[in-house]
């Protein structure tokens, strides 16, 4: 589990304890300077190991970038050998360095977390997966919409944000291809906004209100209440993990190459039914 810090990532894990599971925990545990909020800390990291210890479960927690691929390796060699298997690799790691204050890096730097990411992590842990296991990778609804966040107000990040996520919708449908002998599933997750740092942050808040040098919480909340046609403001994490959980467990044993969309109908205006007229 990438991103594991908290957020999502913490509450998949947790999630997943809590149905039987022994977690490989792995998160950054450091800013990135062209990501203006603060991510995850170590402190946060051993609460997440805490919190999956109260179901009993068993956890390695580790530092790792996820843009350095050997570093995901040792993570998963350290797994493998406290654990003796690996079932499930759920890339979840992501930044959101949206604005127009960002620096071009935060393109560079979005990408790298977000899609080489998700491909170091499957790249390091796929030797190890057993037949039959489930690879879940989170993209986003950006990765789904014509332009998604790739607009001014979004910022270089924001470009790199769509791009990534798209990159991811497309791996999973190639990999799915190829691991279908193996009966390993790989698909990807869509959400919609979720109750997060990444979306109650600064850089998020101004580009969803550009209009305003420094929109607080209040001011932004009717804005992403309107692009739900449930009126959703946000998703909490647990609406997310429920669906994780899912493609993580053999109920989902034949569904493979999918992109969940997690989005209380945002994409309906944006997609066809999948029919002829």
């Amino acid at each position: 589990m990438t991103g594991a810090g908290r957020g999502q990532g913490r509450s998949h894990a947790v999630r997943m304890a809590s149905e039987g599971a022994d977690i490989i925990a792995v998160d950054l545990c450091e800013d990135i300077p062209s990501n203006e909020y603060p991510l995850a800390t170590d402190a946060d990291l051993a609460e997440t190991a805490k919190l999956v210890e109260s179901y009993d479960r068993r956890v390695i927690t580790r530092k790792a970038d996820v843009r350095e691929r050997s570093q995901l390796g040792e993570a998963v060699e350290a797994g493998i050998a406290e654990f003796g298997r690996l079932d499930i690799v759920v890339a979840n790691a992501g930044i959101a360095p949206f604005g127009k204050r960002a620096s071009i890096q935060a393109y560079f730097d979005t990408m790298g977390t977000n899609y080489v990411g998700v491909l170091n992590s499957v790249e390091a842990s796929l030797p190890h997966i057993e037949d039959g296991g489930s690879i879940i990778c989170t993209g986003s609804t950006a990765a789904l919409m014509t332009h998604g966040t790739s607009n001014p107000a979004f910022g270089p990040g924001g470009a790199g944000y769509t791009t990534s996520k798209r990159h991811i919708a497309r791996l999973v449908h190639e990999l799915a291809a190829h691991l279908a002998g193996r009966r390993i599933r790989v698909n990807a997750i869509h959400p919609y906004n979720v109750n997060t740092d990444m979306l109650h942050s600064a850089p998020m808040y101004r580009a969803f209100r550009p209009d305003l040098e420094n929109p607080t919480r209040e001011e932004v909340e009717p804005v992403l209440a309107n692009t739900s046609p449930m009126e959703l403001k946000w998703l909490e994490p647990g609406d997310v993990s429920d669906t994780v959980v899912f493609l993580a467990c053999d109920e989902s044993q034949y569904i493979t190459g999918m992109q969940f969309k997690i989005d209380g109908g945002q994409m309906l205006p944006m997609s066809s039914p999948g029919v002829a007229d």
